[in-house]
């Protein structure tokens, strides 16, 4: 996905959030581990729970805010929604995957608090902030 606005940006933030929920709902399934197993699906909820609350950001943002150009995102090296499923996830201690997913999400809020520092719009400021939160 090609990320040029803000409107781009939530977008992919809400497709990786639902991507991964996905992934570890069905991975979920497959693992011998029933502790592991209870883990991914808690997860997999919550981050089906966070895909939903993006989009009621992206209904209720300004729409000339979402239709702000990110100049500076080419400058980072963004996760693609296939890179958060990964087939290990069948076969992963219930330790590595929760250290898989905080690192997933600390590339994403790490990405966020960047484009924070460089916002030049109070809006666009405001509602990478909110997001974050």
């Amino acid at each position: 996905m090609e990320i040029k606005t803000f409107e781009d940006l939530i977008d992919w933030t809400r497709q990786l959030h639902a991507h991964l929920a996905k992934c570890l709902h069905d991975a979920a399934e497959k693992h011998n581990s029933e502790r592991t197993s209870a883990l991914m699906d808690y997860v997999a909820s919550h981050e089906a729970m966070l895909a939903k609350t993006v989009t009621e950001f992206e209904k209720q943002a300004d729409p000339k805010v979402l239709q702000t150009r990110l100049y500076d995102y080419q400058n980072h090296k963004p996760l693609k929604p296939g890179a958060a499923c990964d087939p290990r996830f069948t076969t992963m201690s219930f330790d590595d995957i929760a250290k898989e997913i905080f690192a997933f999400h600390d590339q994403v809020m790490d990405l966020y608090k960047t484009l924070i520092g460089k916002a030049e719009i109070e809006g666009a400021k405001t509602l990478l902030e909110d997001l974050l939160s």
